[in-house]
């Protein structure tokens, strides 16, 4: 069978105020996104400049030198690393024949390819056609060319052709439909609140290792490859801590430097989950030179969410393969690990259930052998500390933490009273 060739890039950056080595990183990552997407980058081309240029993106002289890089290299993509507005997109599309696409769309395109769930799916034709709505007037000539490939994945060439009427109609729909799921969803987490099961997330920049600490810290089975975007619908799975209590455990998408707006608006009902989590654990590539730039996106992105004053512990992942530079940031609860590690995985469970034990109330009672069904509860559903047989009383002296509000904590005070009575 012959092998799909790959799909030719050129990408185009336009550096303003920022510095050097941000805007380097920034191209990079508009790289890492175009191989991804399964393409090949031929070629890149950069300026500086005060403001981005209200009609072109880029100066005049630059857009007639890509368009002799056009004809030189004959690519099918040209992508450029900022969001482009309508008209520039249509002013470029007259002077330049490849497929022309912006960070968004590429975004966008990557999360078409890999949402697996129904609410996955939805959420990202929801995002695609926002996008797309404002674009729709004059593209006739571009979306003509419209063939497949990167930036085409998703609703596809009829839906885009079709008029606006239709594409306002199917949002509707779709926004109609995932109302439904929220629903559901809202259901279930009250469920598990009612429940108190207490919920860890797992957050963090795209590609820092999530997915890899989800699968070996619970019994799972999540989508792990070492590429952008891996992970995109939600999962969430039992996680055991060393004392044999059971927490909930949560991947997630990853964040990314300019993550589209209407991406985020898609998906803040998955990330209610991070937001309703009793403890976050912030995982940051140590490998990655722009680690600090990462970690400063996720912050930013999780305030937007309305997540400040939760729990959080930040977790340094790739600690084999660390970058050279790196160094935590000292005012952080951290922890410095390899997701490979066994020994490390261990350390990041102790650290865990520290932390719920902050969060949870401390008991000690006598409770009388013939309540199994109770004992069996604290087992389960508490951290048991201290499991003692007493032969002159035939009481078990019992003391842990348990979370407030558990349905558990009405049958211990009857206990811990006797207790204090009996002094």
């Amino acid at each position: 069978m012959k092998k799909e060739e790959r799909e030719k890039i050129i990408l185009v950056g336009c550096q303003l105020d920022e510095d050097d080595l941000r805007f380097q990183y920034s191209m990079k990552e508009l790289e890492e996104l175009s191989e991804t997407a399964q393409g090949e980058v031929v070629m890149t081309l950069s300026q500086k400049r005060d403001r981005v240029h209200p009609s072109t993106y880029i100066g005049k002289g630059k857009v007639e030198e890509l368009a002799l890089l056009q004809e030189e290299l004959q690519p099918d993509i040209i992508i450029f690393n900022d969001e482009l507005s309508p008209s520039q997109v249509r002013n470029l599309s007259k002077v330049l024949d490849a497929r022309i696409i912006d960070r968004t769309q590429l975004i966008l395109d990557i999360f078409a390819g890999r949402a697996r769930s129904r609410e996955g799916i939805l959420q990202v034709e929801l995002a695609q056609l926002q996008y797309l709505l404002p674009r729709l007037i004059g593209q006739g000539a571009s979306l003509s060319r419209l063939g497949g490939g990167i930036g085409t994945r998703g609703p596809g060439e009829t839906k885009l052709e079709s008029d606006r009427r239709h594409i306002h109609r199917r949002i509707n729909e779709i926004k109609k439909q995932l109302q439904t799921i929220v629903e559901h969803r809202e259901r279930y987490r009250q469920r598990r609140k009612k429940n108190k099961a207490f919920q860890v997330a797992l957050v963090g920049y795209t590609n820092a290792g999530k997915s890899t600490l989800f699968n070996r810290l619970s019994v799972a089975d999540s989508f792990e490859e070492n590429q952008l975007f891996a992970t995109l619908d939600p999962m969430t799975r039992k996680m055991i801590l060393p004392s044999g209590f059971s927490v909930l455990l949560t991947d997630t998408v990853g964040f990314i430097q300019d993550l589209p707006t209407s991406l985020i608006a898609a998906f803040r009902s998955t990330l209610e989950e991070v937001k309703e989590a009793d403890l976050l654990l912030q995982v940051v590539d140590s490998s990655n030179p722009d680690y600090h730039q990462h970690e400063e996106t996720v912050q930013s992105l999780l305030s937007e969410i309305g997540t400040d004053g939760l729990p959080s512990i930040t977790v340094y992942n790739k600690q084999d393969i660390r970058h050279p530079e790196f160094v935590p940031d000292g005012g952080l609860d951290h922890i410095e690990v390899s997701a490979i590690d066994e020994g490390d995985r261990q350390r990041i469970l102790e650290k865990i259930e520290s932390i719920v034990k902050e969060q949870m109330n401390s008991y000690h009672a006598f409770i009388p052998a013939n309540e199994g069904k109770l004992l069996a509860k604290l087992k389960g559903g508490t951290i048991l500390e201290k499991l003692e047989f007493i032969e002159d009383t035939s009481l078990y002296e019992v003391s842990g933490y348990y979370l407030e509000d558990h349905q558990i904590s009405g049958n211990l005070k009857q206990y811990q009273k006797k207790q204090k009575g009996s002094k």
